[in-house]
Protein backbone atom coordinates (compact mmCIF):
# COMPACT_ATOMS: atom_id res chain seq x y z
CA UNK A 1 0.00 0.00 0.00
CA UNK A 2 1.59 3.27 -1.14
CA UNK A 3 0.20 6.80 -0.82
CA UNK A 4 -3.27 5.56 0.09
CA UNK A 5 -3.92 3.42 -3.00
CA UNK A 6 -3.17 0.05 -4.57
CA UNK A 7 -2.37 0.06 -8.26
CA UNK A 8 -4.35 -2.12 -10.65
CA UNK A 9 -2.99 -0.64 -13.90
CA UNK A 10 -1.58 2.75 -14.86
CA UNK A 11 -0.70 1.52 -18.39
CA UNK A 12 2.89 2.73 -18.10
CA UNK A 13 4.59 -0.67 -18.42
CA UNK A 14 3.27 -1.59 -21.87
CA UNK A 15 5.59 -1.35 -24.86
CA UNK A 16 5.49 -2.25 -28.54
CA UNK A 17 7.44 -5.46 -27.85
CA UNK A 18 5.10 -8.27 -28.87
CA UNK A 19 7.79 -10.94 -28.57
CA UNK A 20 7.90 -10.52 -24.80
CA UNK A 21 4.13 -10.08 -24.38
CA UNK A 22 4.46 -6.41 -23.50
CA UNK A 23 1.88 -5.02 -25.95
CA UNK A 24 -1.21 -3.64 -24.25
CA UNK A 25 -3.61 -6.00 -26.07
CA UNK A 26 -1.65 -9.03 -24.89
CA UNK A 27 -2.76 -8.29 -21.33
CA UNK A 28 -6.10 -6.59 -21.93
CA UNK A 29 -7.86 -9.23 -24.02
CA UNK A 30 -10.27 -7.64 -26.48
CA UNK A 31 -12.65 -8.80 -29.19
CA UNK A 32 -10.06 -9.92 -31.73
CA UNK A 33 -11.43 -13.12 -33.26
CA UNK A 34 -14.57 -12.98 -31.09
CA UNK A 35 -17.59 -11.98 -33.24
CA UNK A 36 -19.75 -11.11 -30.24
CA UNK A 37 -17.18 -8.65 -28.84
CA UNK A 38 -16.69 -5.41 -30.76
CA UNK A 39 -13.70 -4.06 -28.83
CA UNK A 40 -10.09 -3.34 -29.66
CA UNK A 41 -7.68 -2.60 -26.79
CA UNK A 42 -4.76 -0.45 -27.88
CA UNK A 43 -3.99 0.53 -31.42
CA UNK A 44 -3.59 -1.85 -34.32
CA UNK A 45 -0.12 -0.52 -35.15
CA UNK A 46 2.69 0.79 -32.89
CA UNK A 47 2.62 2.65 -30.66
CA UNK A 48 -0.06 0.38 -29.24
CA UNK A 49 -0.78 2.57 -26.19
CA UNK A 50 -2.05 6.16 -26.39
CA UNK A 51 0.78 8.58 -25.64
CA UNK A 52 -0.88 11.98 -26.04
CA UNK A 53 -4.33 11.67 -24.47
CA UNK A 54 -3.30 10.69 -20.94
CA UNK A 55 -4.51 11.45 -17.44
CA UNK A 56 -1.27 10.70 -15.61
CA UNK A 57 2.15 9.49 -16.68
CA UNK A 58 2.86 9.01 -20.36
CA UNK A 59 0.37 6.34 -21.53
CA UNK A 60 -3.28 5.40 -21.42
CA UNK A 61 -5.33 2.59 -22.99
CA UNK A 62 -7.47 3.43 -26.02
CA UNK A 63 -10.50 1.14 -26.07
CA UNK A 64 -12.41 1.14 -29.35
CA UNK A 65 -15.98 -0.16 -29.36
CA UNK A 66 -18.16 -1.11 -32.29
CA UNK A 67 -21.62 -2.26 -31.25
CA UNK A 68 -23.11 -2.46 -34.72
CA UNK A 69 -23.99 -5.20 -37.23
CA UNK A 70 -25.41 -7.50 -34.57
CA UNK A 71 -22.79 -6.77 -31.91
CA UNK A 72 -24.07 -5.14 -28.73
CA UNK A 73 -21.15 -5.37 -26.30
CA UNK A 74 -17.47 -4.38 -26.47
CA UNK A 75 -15.13 -5.16 -23.60
CA UNK A 76 -11.46 -5.69 -22.76
CA UNK A 77 -10.54 -7.96 -19.85
CA UNK A 78 -7.41 -8.17 -17.67
CA UNK A 79 -6.53 -11.30 -15.70
CA UNK A 80 -5.05 -10.21 -12.39
CA UNK A 81 -1.87 -11.51 -10.85
CA UNK A 82 -1.76 -8.88 -8.10
CA UNK A 83 -3.54 -7.45 -6.31
CA UNK A 84 -6.20 -10.13 -6.17
CA UNK A 85 -7.28 -9.49 -2.58
CA UNK A 86 -9.41 -6.37 -2.75
CA UNK A 87 -10.19 -6.42 0.96
CA UNK A 88 -6.63 -5.87 2.21
CA UNK A 89 -5.23 -2.59 3.53
CA UNK A 90 -8.65 -1.09 4.08
CA UNK A 91 -9.44 -0.38 0.42
CA UNK A 92 -13.11 0.20 -0.33
CA UNK A 93 -13.26 2.05 -3.65
CA UNK A 94 -12.28 1.25 -7.23
CA UNK A 95 -11.19 4.37 -9.12
CA UNK A 96 -10.50 4.79 -12.82
CA UNK A 97 -10.11 7.78 -15.10
CA UNK A 98 -11.70 7.99 -18.54
CA UNK A 99 -12.54 10.32 -21.40
CA UNK A 100 -13.99 9.98 -24.88
CA UNK A 101 -14.83 12.02 -27.93
CA UNK A 102 -17.91 14.21 -28.44
CA UNK A 103 -20.89 12.78 -30.33
CA UNK A 104 -21.19 13.21 -34.07
CA UNK A 105 -23.13 16.21 -35.34
CA UNK A 106 -23.58 14.56 -38.75
CA UNK A 107 -27.06 13.65 -39.94
CA UNK A 108 -28.89 12.80 -43.16
CA UNK A 109 -32.63 12.85 -43.71
CA UNK A 110 -34.80 12.49 -46.81
CA UNK A 111 -38.11 14.15 -47.49
CA UNK A 112 -39.73 14.30 -49.93
CA UNK A 113 -38.17 11.59 -52.10
CA UNK A 114 -35.05 12.90 -53.81
CA UNK A 115 -34.69 15.85 -51.42
CA UNK A 116 -32.21 15.64 -48.54
CA UNK A 117 -31.02 17.66 -45.55
CA UNK A 118 -27.52 16.96 -44.27
CA UNK A 119 -25.54 18.32 -41.33
CA UNK A 120 -21.83 17.87 -40.72
CA UNK A 121 -18.61 19.32 -39.42
CA UNK A 122 -15.02 18.49 -40.32
CA UNK A 123 -11.84 20.45 -41.02
CA UNK A 124 -11.99 19.91 -44.79
CA UNK A 125 -11.90 17.49 -47.70
CA UNK A 126 -8.31 18.07 -48.74
CA UNK A 127 -4.67 17.17 -48.07
CA UNK A 128 -3.90 13.51 -47.48
CA UNK A 129 -7.01 12.78 -45.37
CA UNK A 130 -10.55 14.12 -45.19
CA UNK A 131 -13.05 15.14 -42.50
CA UNK A 132 -16.69 15.32 -43.58
CA UNK A 133 -20.12 13.69 -43.45
CA UNK A 134 -20.99 11.30 -46.26
CA UNK A 135 -24.28 9.80 -47.44
CA UNK A 136 -23.66 7.06 -49.95
CA UNK A 137 -24.67 3.97 -51.87
CA UNK A 138 -22.46 1.31 -53.41
CA UNK A 139 -21.71 1.55 -57.12
CA UNK A 140 -20.20 -1.18 -59.28
CA UNK A 141 -18.75 -0.07 -62.60
CA UNK A 142 -19.58 3.21 -64.34
CA UNK A 143 -22.17 5.60 -62.98
CA UNK A 144 -23.33 9.18 -62.57
CA UNK A 145 -24.67 11.27 -59.71
CA UNK A 146 -26.51 14.55 -60.18
CA UNK A 147 -27.74 16.90 -57.45
CA UNK A 148 -29.01 20.42 -57.05
CA UNK A 149 -27.29 22.01 -54.06
CA UNK A 150 -30.13 24.15 -52.82
CA UNK A 151 -28.25 25.74 -49.93
CA UNK A 152 -25.18 25.42 -47.70
CA UNK A 153 -24.68 27.30 -44.42
CA UNK A 154 -21.63 29.57 -44.56
CA UNK A 155 -19.35 28.27 -41.80
CA UNK A 156 -16.41 29.11 -44.08
CA UNK A 157 -15.88 30.34 -47.65
CA UNK A 158 -14.59 26.83 -48.40
CA UNK A 159 -17.42 24.86 -46.79
CA UNK A 160 -18.19 22.18 -49.38
CA UNK A 161 -21.49 20.55 -50.34
CA UNK A 162 -21.73 18.36 -53.38
CA UNK A 163 -21.48 14.97 -55.05
CA UNK A 164 -18.69 12.45 -54.56
CA UNK A 165 -17.45 9.06 -55.76
CA UNK A 166 -15.01 7.47 -53.33
CA UNK A 167 -13.06 4.21 -53.44
CA UNK A 168 -13.28 3.45 -49.71
CA UNK A 169 -14.67 4.98 -46.52
CA UNK A 170 -11.17 5.58 -45.18
CA UNK A 171 -10.23 9.26 -44.66
CA UNK A 172 -7.31 9.01 -47.10
CA UNK A 173 -9.23 7.29 -49.92
CA UNK A 174 -8.99 8.13 -53.58
CA UNK A 175 -12.02 10.20 -54.59
CA UNK A 176 -13.51 12.72 -56.98
CA UNK A 177 -15.92 15.47 -55.94
CA UNK A 178 -17.90 18.32 -57.52
CA UNK A 179 -19.14 20.82 -54.95
CA UNK A 180 -20.63 24.24 -54.31
CA UNK A 181 -19.11 26.60 -51.72
CA UNK A 182 -20.42 29.76 -50.02
CA UNK A 183 -17.55 31.92 -51.26
CA UNK A 184 -15.32 30.08 -53.73
CA UNK A 185 -17.74 29.11 -56.44
CA UNK A 186 -18.20 25.60 -57.81
CA UNK A 187 -15.14 23.36 -57.72
CA UNK A 188 -13.80 20.00 -58.93
CA UNK A 189 -11.26 18.25 -56.67
CA UNK A 190 -9.86 14.73 -56.47
CA UNK A 191 -7.27 12.41 -54.90
CA UNK A 192 -5.61 10.00 -57.33
CA UNK A 193 -4.49 7.40 -54.78
CA UNK A 194 -4.90 6.54 -51.11
CA UNK A 195 -2.81 8.80 -48.90
CA UNK A 196 -1.79 11.11 -51.72
CA UNK A 197 -2.37 14.84 -51.50
CA UNK A 198 -5.73 16.05 -52.72
CA UNK A 199 -5.62 18.00 -56.00
CA UNK A 200 -7.34 21.15 -54.80
CA UNK A 201 -9.36 23.33 -57.14
CA UNK A 202 -8.41 21.26 -60.17
CA UNK A 203 -11.31 23.05 -61.81
CA UNK A 204 -13.07 26.12 -60.43
CA UNK A 205 -15.78 28.51 -61.60
CA UNK A 206 -15.86 31.49 -59.24
CA UNK A 207 -18.86 33.66 -58.42
CA UNK A 208 -21.35 30.79 -58.21
CA UNK A 209 -23.36 30.07 -55.07
CA UNK A 210 -26.24 27.79 -54.18
CA UNK A 211 -28.72 26.97 -55.55
CA UNK A 212 -26.71 25.30 -58.31
CA UNK A 213 -26.44 21.90 -60.03
CA UNK A 214 -23.40 19.61 -59.99
CA UNK A 215 -22.74 16.30 -61.73
CA UNK A 216 -20.01 13.68 -61.42
CA UNK A 217 -19.55 10.85 -63.93
CA UNK A 218 -17.36 7.75 -63.84
CA UNK A 219 -16.91 5.96 -67.15
CA UNK A 220 -16.04 2.32 -67.79
CA UNK A 221 -12.32 3.16 -68.14
CA UNK A 222 -12.17 4.92 -64.76
CA UNK A 223 -12.20 8.52 -66.03
CA UNK A 224 -14.11 11.10 -63.98
CA UNK A 225 -15.85 14.19 -65.36
CA UNK A 226 -17.21 16.99 -63.16
CA UNK A 227 -19.82 19.39 -64.55
CA UNK A 228 -22.02 22.24 -63.38
CA UNK A 229 -25.33 23.67 -64.52
CA UNK A 230 -27.77 26.44 -63.77
CA UNK A 231 -30.82 24.40 -64.81
CA UNK A 232 -29.93 20.69 -64.62
CA UNK A 233 -30.11 20.21 -68.39
CA UNK A 234 -27.29 22.23 -69.95
CA UNK A 235 -23.93 21.15 -68.52
CA UNK A 236 -20.44 22.69 -68.60
CA UNK A 237 -17.23 21.01 -67.33
CA UNK A 238 -16.16 22.74 -64.11
CA UNK A 239 -13.29 25.07 -64.92
CA UNK A 240 -13.21 23.60 -68.43
CA UNK A 241 -11.40 20.55 -67.02
CA UNK A 242 -10.93 17.37 -68.99
CA UNK A 243 -11.83 13.89 -67.77
CA UNK A 244 -9.40 12.75 -65.07
CA UNK A 245 -8.28 9.14 -64.68
CA UNK A 246 -8.50 8.06 -61.02
CA UNK A 247 -7.79 4.35 -60.49
CA UNK A 248 -10.36 2.72 -58.21
CA UNK A 249 -11.67 -0.79 -57.68
CA UNK A 250 -14.79 -1.96 -59.49
CA UNK A 251 -17.07 -1.30 -56.51
CA UNK A 252 -16.97 2.19 -54.97
CA UNK A 253 -19.17 4.55 -52.95
CA UNK A 254 -21.28 7.22 -54.63
CA UNK A 255 -23.23 9.95 -52.85
CA UNK A 256 -23.47 13.36 -51.20
CA UNK A 257 -20.68 14.97 -49.15
CA UNK A 258 -20.56 17.90 -46.75
CA UNK A 259 -17.76 19.53 -44.74
CA UNK A 260 -18.01 22.73 -42.69
CA UNK A 261 -14.28 23.52 -43.20
CA UNK A 262 -14.42 24.43 -39.50
CA UNK A 263 -14.09 21.50 -37.11
CA UNK A 264 -15.72 23.50 -34.29
CA UNK A 265 -18.89 24.37 -36.20
CA UNK A 266 -21.75 22.47 -37.78
CA UNK A 267 -22.95 23.34 -41.25
CA UNK A 268 -26.13 22.30 -43.03
CA UNK A 269 -26.81 21.69 -46.71
CA UNK A 270 -29.96 20.89 -48.63
CA UNK A 271 -29.97 18.84 -51.81
CA UNK A 272 -32.75 18.12 -54.29
CA UNK A 273 -33.23 16.38 -57.64
CA UNK A 274 -30.70 13.74 -56.61
CA UNK A 275 -30.34 10.98 -59.18
CA UNK A 276 -27.85 8.14 -59.49
CA UNK A 277 -27.38 6.01 -62.61
CA UNK A 278 -25.45 2.76 -62.99
CA UNK A 279 -25.35 -0.42 -60.95
CA UNK A 280 -25.94 1.26 -57.59
CA UNK A 281 -27.40 0.02 -54.33
CA UNK A 282 -30.89 0.95 -53.26
CA UNK A 283 -30.33 1.95 -49.62
CA UNK A 284 -28.62 5.11 -48.38
CA UNK A 285 -26.08 4.89 -45.56
CA UNK A 286 -24.40 7.84 -43.90
CA UNK A 287 -21.50 8.39 -41.53
CA UNK A 288 -18.68 10.70 -40.57
CA UNK A 289 -15.42 10.17 -42.44
CA UNK A 290 -12.22 11.06 -40.61
CA UNK A 291 -14.02 12.79 -37.71
CA UNK A 292 -13.39 11.36 -34.25
CA UNK A 293 -16.77 11.00 -32.59
CA UNK A 294 -18.38 8.64 -30.10
CA UNK A 295 -21.81 7.13 -29.76
CA UNK A 296 -23.27 7.35 -26.26
CA UNK A 297 -23.05 3.74 -25.10
CA UNK A 298 -23.45 2.39 -21.58
CA UNK A 299 -20.02 2.32 -19.86
CA UNK A 300 -19.37 -0.42 -17.31
CA UNK A 301 -16.82 -2.26 -15.17
CA UNK A 302 -17.12 -5.99 -14.46
CA UNK A 303 -15.31 -8.10 -11.87
CA UNK A 304 -15.24 -11.87 -11.83
CA UNK A 305 -13.93 -14.76 -9.76
CA UNK A 306 -12.22 -17.84 -11.14
CA UNK A 307 -15.45 -19.84 -10.69
CA UNK A 308 -17.25 -17.54 -13.16
CA UNK A 309 -19.14 -15.39 -10.66
CA UNK A 310 -19.42 -11.95 -12.25
CA UNK A 311 -20.68 -8.54 -11.16
CA UNK A 312 -21.26 -5.53 -13.41
CA UNK A 313 -21.53 -1.88 -12.40
CA UNK A 314 -22.65 0.62 -15.02
CA UNK A 315 -21.75 4.30 -14.92
CA UNK A 316 -24.82 6.34 -13.99
CA UNK A 317 -24.02 8.95 -16.62
CA UNK A 318 -25.52 7.78 -19.92
CA UNK A 319 -23.21 10.22 -21.71
CA UNK A 320 -19.99 9.01 -20.10
CA UNK A 321 -18.61 7.75 -23.42
CA UNK A 322 -18.94 11.21 -24.98
CA UNK A 323 -17.18 13.04 -22.14
CA UNK A 324 -14.52 15.24 -23.75
CA UNK A 325 -12.33 15.77 -20.66
CA UNK A 326 -10.80 13.34 -18.20
CA UNK A 327 -13.21 12.30 -15.46
CA UNK A 328 -12.77 10.05 -12.44
CA UNK A 329 -15.24 7.25 -11.78
CA UNK A 330 -15.25 5.94 -8.21
CA UNK A 331 -17.14 2.71 -7.50
CA UNK A 332 -17.80 1.48 -3.98
CA UNK A 333 -16.54 -2.12 -3.89
CA UNK A 334 -19.69 -3.14 -2.06
CA UNK A 335 -21.55 -2.76 -5.38
CA UNK A 336 -19.62 -5.77 -6.65
CA UNK A 337 -19.76 -7.73 -3.38
CA UNK A 338 -23.53 -7.32 -3.23
CA UNK A 339 -23.73 -9.18 -6.56
CA UNK A 340 -21.86 -12.16 -5.15
CA UNK A 341 -18.26 -11.51 -6.18
CA UNK A 342 -15.66 -12.57 -3.64
CA UNK A 343 -13.49 -9.47 -3.23
CA UNK A 344 -10.81 -11.46 -1.43
CA UNK A 345 -9.85 -13.24 -4.65
CA UNK A 346 -10.71 -11.18 -7.74
CA UNK A 347 -9.63 -13.00 -10.89
CA UNK A 348 -10.47 -10.56 -13.70
CA UNK A 349 -11.49 -6.97 -14.30
CA UNK A 350 -13.18 -5.91 -17.53
CA UNK A 351 -13.99 -2.46 -18.91
CA UNK A 352 -16.65 -2.28 -21.58
CA UNK A 353 -19.28 -0.36 -23.46
CA UNK A 354 -22.64 -1.63 -24.62
CA UNK A 355 -25.67 -3.58 -23.55
CA UNK A 356 -24.39 -6.54 -21.58
CA UNK A 357 -26.76 -9.48 -21.77
CA UNK A 358 -28.87 -8.01 -24.57
CA UNK A 359 -27.56 -9.16 -27.96
CA UNK A 360 -30.52 -7.58 -29.75
CA UNK A 361 -29.74 -4.06 -28.53
CA UNK A 362 -28.72 -1.52 -31.17
CA UNK A 363 -25.61 0.51 -30.51
CA UNK A 364 -22.87 2.66 -31.92
CA UNK A 365 -19.12 2.96 -32.06
CA UNK A 366 -16.23 5.11 -30.87
CA UNK A 367 -13.14 5.16 -28.66
CA UNK A 368 -12.70 5.85 -24.96
CA UNK A 369 -9.41 6.21 -23.11
CA UNK A 370 -8.80 4.52 -19.76
CA UNK A 371 -6.07 5.44 -17.28
CA UNK A 372 -4.94 5.06 -13.67
CA UNK A 373 -7.06 2.19 -12.33
CA UNK A 374 -6.46 1.98 -8.57
CA UNK A 375 -8.00 0.79 -5.31
CA UNK A 376 -8.56 3.50 -2.70
CA UNK A 377 -9.24 3.64 0.99
CA UNK A 378 -12.51 5.41 1.77
CA UNK A 379 -12.28 9.16 2.21
CA UNK A 380 -11.77 10.14 5.86
CA UNK A 381 -14.83 11.27 7.75
CA UNK A 382 -14.73 15.07 8.24
CA UNK A 383 -14.09 16.06 11.83
CA UNK A 384 -16.56 18.45 13.51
Amino acid sequence: MVAGFRLIDDFESYTDNEADNEAIWQSWIDGFGVPANGSQAGYEFPPYAEQTIVNGGSQSMPLSYNNTAGVSDSRAELTLTAPRDWTAHGVAVLSLWFRGYPPSVGSFTEGPVGTFTMTGSGADITGTADEFHYAYKSLTGPGTIIARVDSVVNTHNWAKAGVMIRETLDPNSAHAMAFVTPGQGVVFEYRVGAGQSNVGAAGQDAGITAPHWVKLERDVAGFFTASQSTNGSSWTPIGNTLAQNIPMGPTVYIGLALTSHNATQTTEARFSNVTITGNAGTQWSNQDIGILANAAEAFYVALSNADGTTAVVTNSDANAAVTEVWAEWQIDLSEFANQGVNLADVDKIAVGLGATGDPAAAGGSGTVFIDDIVLLRPAPTPQP
